[in-house]
């Protein structure tokens, strides 16, 4: 029985490194409201094609009226959108019951760990810059923090501050489907940063 446990364990990062090619190809696509790849399951272990209604997605761009006036208040709306675009996405997929976090989330279908977050918040900035919603801010590669071969390790999305060299990591993992993400500073997340009333492991 524990000779079966250490195998499980050893295969398990196996089967996450081959689904990081998903998770690679996703990343490379330019996503559309109308059409775009939505992961989840583990790295992008499912991948659905999904897409929004004109009106869905003009309640994305009412959250971006007036635009905000700088790079610090765009952010405050980028965190509400990707809420907004959660609840709408939630049910389209079955992953509206998506819990804060990766572990002891098995009795809640639709579930989604840290890369997948990442891989969809990133498509979904990539939409808001697309759009003119997103100015000023750059919308980059996701980067992931720690930990000893999976365990431990984190993945967030990543956007940078035109006109700086500020980054800033866009973590969705840390809350429940629907709420609003957490934007701070990449150097403070990569130290290991978690918010005190996060569930999430």
């Amino acid at each position: 029985m524990k000779a079966a446990a250490i195998a499980a364990l050893l295969l398990f990062p196996l089967a996450v490194v081959a689904d990081a090619d998903a998770m690679s190809r996703v990343l490379k696509e330019s996503p559309s409201p109308q059409r775009f790849s939505f992961c989840w399951g583990g790295t992008c272990a499912a991948i659905e094609q999904v897409g929004l209604t004109d009106a869905e997605w003009s309640r994305v761009r009412a959250l971006f009226h007036p635009l905000p006036p700088d790079a610090e208040a765009e952010r405050a709306t980028v965190r509400n959108a990707l809420a907004l675009l959660e609840s709408m996405i939630g049910p389209k997929t079955g992953t509206a019951g998506d819990r804060a976090g990766t572990f002891g989330n098995s009795a809640w279908p639709g579930q989604l760990d840290c890369n997948d977050e990442a891989t969809n918040s990133t498509s979904y900035m990539r939409m808001m810059r697309a759009d003119g919603l997103i100015r000023f801010h750059e919308i980059l590669d996701t980067k992931t923090r720690g930990g000893f071969l999976i365990f431990g390790r984190h993945s967030t999305a990543v956007i940078a501050e035109i006109g700086s060299s500020k980054k800033f990591a866009v973590d969705s993992w840390f809350y429940d489907n629907g709420k609003p993400a957490i934007i701070l500073p990449l150097e403070t997340w990569q130290a290991g940063w978690k918010p005190d009333n996060s569930a999430a492991r």
